[in-house]
């Protein structure tokens, strides 16, 4: 089938923000079916994003669940991105930032590896990180809507520890530069790196650290990249694992088969070079002594 060359990213999220928005609005899937005069399949099979939506279809759902009227616009452009063959995501495009596309495909994923050569992932960030995180990134924010973005990142991070689903397992290599940049104060940076120590405590989540003596290797050609594994679910097959890159312009998701392998491949070579946790552990706490005065 045509269809199935598209990217399903795009589908799943956009099949899972219909769902939540039919579930606030209390309306059961035949219910749903009913007033939209179509089969109960074909919303489900909308919900679960398989296959390409129509636009017509998304305003239709969008209207019957009194979504607001950005959403409703977001979602519809979203419908027309389920026909794309691979995808790029810009940001500024149809679909607004408030959108955050990613952190749905995170919060739904059992596993998560971040490889960062610059900065500690977002779920990992302190208060003060995040706040000179976005200092640099978005100088021109306002204080108030700087706080919101931090808020925001800050309550991803409740996804490590929540009961239900299932917490995902998460991995992270880091590069030794990441904890020796100095995006904050030297105690701030000293905080971040103490908080990164508390998370290797919990049993879902391993830190481990590639030192600059490794040399270069092939996470400096692939850059920076999210692999997101996600649960079987109540499906016959999971949702296929997707590879997430940002660059300053947009984001990439890359899903194919071929080409999560090929990440997978620069992972393991990763973990080859990475310092074992204890060694990583052991490291953190020299940097902490050495360079942060903790």
């Amino acid at each position: 089938m045509a269809e199935d060359m598209g990217s399903t990213v795009p589908r799943r999220q956009l099949g899972r923000t219909l769902r939540d928005l039919r579930t606030e609005a209390g309306i059961t899937l035949d219910a749903a079916a009913e007033a939209l005069e179509c089969s109960r399949q074909k919303v489900w099979r909308i919900e679960s994003g398989l296959g390409s939506v129509r636009g017509v279809d998304v305003r239709a759902m969008c209207e019957l669940y009194a979504a607001r009227a950005e959403l409703t616009r977001a979602l519809t452009a979203l419908a027309t991105e389920t026909r794309a063959k691979g995808w790029w995501h810009a940001y500024g495009d149809a679909i607004p930032d408030w959108f955050e596309l990613y952190v749905g495909l995170e919060s739904a994923a059992s596993g998560l590896r971040f490889y960062k050569n610059s900065l500690v992932p977002g779920i990992f960030q302190t208060r003060d990180y995040a706040r000179g995180i976005y200092r640099i990134d978005q100088p021109d924010m306002t204080d108030d809507d700087r706080e919101r973005a931090v808020d925001l990142r800050l309550q991803r991070q409740s996804l490590l520890t929540r009961r239900l689903p299932k917490p995902p397992q998460v991995q992270v290599v880091l590069c030794e530069s990441v904890l020796l940049r100095p995006v904050v104060s030297s105690a701030a940076m000293a905080e971040q790196l103490r908080h990164l120590l508390r998370l290797t405590e919990q049993p879902n989540i391993s830190i481990r650290v590639t030192p600059l003596a490794a040399g270069p290797h092939q996470g400096t050609v692939a850059g920076e990249f999210v692999l997101l594994n996600f649960p079987l679910g109540n499906r016959s097959t999971p949702e296929p694992p997707v590879v997430y890159s940002e660059a300053i312009t947009g984001a990439l998701y890359l899903d194919r088969p071929g080409e999560f392998a090929t990440y997978e491949k620069v992972w393991s070579s990763l973990l080859s070079l990475a310092l074992d946790e204890g060694q990583s552990i052991e490291l953190i706490n020299k940097i902490i002594g050495e360079v942060h005065h903790g």
